[in-house]
């Protein structure tokens, strides 16, 4: 299966349009179940805003929310972590729809939210992708340099990958 990769900045029309990149696009298409290009039916996704300290939306594709929401399922039913992520991810969520031109429409809430006005950062992390004003996603990503240049914390998180399998050398 694809996964979102890549950055992509695009313009905001006044009613909230924005072009997703193609890339991003096919990976919405492959996990959408009802997704059907020969009968016009276009991919949906769903958008979540709910993250705190987060300047960012963050996309899904219908099949990597199932495995969030299915992540969630496996905590105690009634445990207070579970219904706060539940509320996080499923009441500050909403479904979106590609239109024939590429677009989705940003509502004027997530716009606020995040400060989007004519552009759109568009940053793929594997299994999302998120969505940022541009200026935002530069300082955060100024915040990630200093973080991996200090200590030589840039090798240390490279090593971890070799270590996935190894509770005592995780970060």
């Amino acid at each position: 299966m694809r996964r979102f990769r890549g950055e992509a900045e695009n313009k905001v029309d006044t009613k909230g349009r924005v072009s997703i990149p193609a890339p991003f696009r096919r990976v919405l298409e492959e996990g959408d179940p009802d997704w059907n290009a020969g009968v016009g039916i276009n991919p949906n996704f769903v958008i979540v805003y709910g993250r705190r300290n987060n300047n960012c939306l963050e996309g899904y594709s219908l099949k990597s929310m199932n495995d969030v929401d299915d992540l969630v399922s496996r905590l105690p039913r009634y445990s207070k972590e579970r219904e706060i992520l539940e509320r996080l991810l499923n009441s500050q969520s909403i479904y979106a729809q590609v239109d024939e031109n590429g677009r989705i429409v940003l509502p004027p809430k997530l716009r606020e939210l995040v400060g989007i006005k004519s552009s759109a950062m568009f940053v793929g992390m594997g299994d999302k992708f998120q969505v940022w004003k541009p200026e935002f996603y530069q300082e955060d990503m100024k915040l990630i340099d200093k973080r991996l240049t200090e200590n030589n914390f840039e090798e240390e998180l490279y090593a971890f990958l070799d270590y996935k399998d190894d509770e005592s050398k995780k970060i």
